[in-house]
């Protein structure tokens, strides 16, 4: 994650980003990119985990079957 912020690109792209961690350094990660987005970075994540995307999305947009299937805008829980 740290070499992707590096250049501070305009829009960090992170798929699956908990994905294959323990519950600590998900929760951690989670923290993390909700810090970024506070100070302004824009985030796009990928994610089947449905924690994830309520506690760091401002918008949501749901894909299944390669369309998309649901979009929503919501209030970050953090």
């Amino acid at each position: 994650m740290a070499r992707a912020l590096t250049n501070r690109p305009a829009l960090l792209l992170a798929d699956e980003p908990t994905g294959a961690l323990d519950n600590r350094s998900g929760e951690q990660v989670m923290d993390l990119l909700i810090d970024l987005n506070q100070i302004g970075q824009t985030l796009l994540i990928v994610t089947h985990d449905p924690h994830l995307a309520t506690r760091c999305a401002g918008r949501l947009i749901e894909v299944a079957d390669g369309r998309v299937a649901r979009e929503s805008t919501l209030e970050p829980t953090a």
